[in-house]
């Protein structure tokens, strides 16, 4: 081989690899403007049906006083108060919006996050929650109960009035 033919192979392959590094690095903007916009552009509001629900949670007579029913497709809780009335608590915390679940045997919501704690009306028991959980409206029609879970009430304590009585 003479040195006329490397220097004609050596530059094919050093163009073929700088040409490689060209399109790879136009790969990486091109993902790089994707990511980019997928971060930036707003997110799709859940489906109409699940927006603008009424959720028929069923008879008055079914729940007892004192007890506190789960909805897990409405994202809530039905609690029945002692003097018959019915709140329809939000499940998220009001301190980061964790989950919060209710423990009968300590007849509270103790969020498994950073521990707030609420009673049956939902009011702060222990922080660092700063508010009493949210909730939805209810009504009560020809003795059924129903809630708007396409509307939320924030509140920061309870209030007697908010309570849904048959």
């Amino acid at each position: 081989m003479t040195a006329r033919t490397k220097d004609r192979d050596a530059t094919t392959r050093r163009s073929f690899l700088g040409r490689l590094w060209v399109w790879l690095g136009g790969l990486v903007i091109l993902e790089g403007i994707w990511i980019t916009s997928a971060i930036l552009r707003p997110r799709k509001p859940p489906a109409t049906a699940d927006r603008d629900e009424i959720v028929v949670a069923g008879p008055v007579d079914r729940f007892e006083a004192g007890t506190v029913t789960a909805f897990p497709a409405g994202k809530f809780y039905l609690s029945r108060m002692e003097d018959g009335g019915f709140l329809a608590l939000s499940r998220r915390c009001t301190h980061l919006g964790c989950t919060v679940p209710w423990v009968a045997e300590e007849g509270r919501f103790i969020c498994p996050c950073h521990a707030s704690s609420f009673d049956i009306k939902g009011e702060v028991l222990s922080p660092p929650a700063p508010r009493a959980l949210d909730i939805h409206p209810v009504r009560i029609e020809n003795g059924v109960v129903k809630i708007d879970t396409a509307t939320t009430v924030t509140r920061l304590a309870f209030a007697p009035s908010q309570v849904t009585r048959p």
